[in-house]
């Protein structure tokens, strides 16, 4: 349900990018929008769903691409 809770908070937030499961069990997440937001979706994502735990959750910040147009869950990589 990870991937399922991180769409969701992202699209109310109005974030665009994606969210996909790693064959090594982790979970990968790119995401545009305001820093505002971001931090709103990375406090969320460190509570995690009310079902299941998150460890570990490491941040990578970048420059905004501008390469999407929605937030989607993509398929196991």
């Amino acid at each position: 349900g990870f991937r399922y809770f991180t769409q969701e908070r992202a699209v109310f937030l109005g974030l665009t990018g994606w969210v996909r499961n790693r064959w090594n069990g982790t979970v990968e997440l790119v995401a545009e929008g305001s820093k505002t937001d971001l931090d709103t979706l990375l406090k969320a994502i460190q509570r995690g769903p009310r079902a299941g735990t998150t460890q570990n959750v490491q941040v990578d910040w970048q420059e905004t691409a501008g390469e999407f147009n929605s937030f989607q869950i993509r398929r196991t990589a």
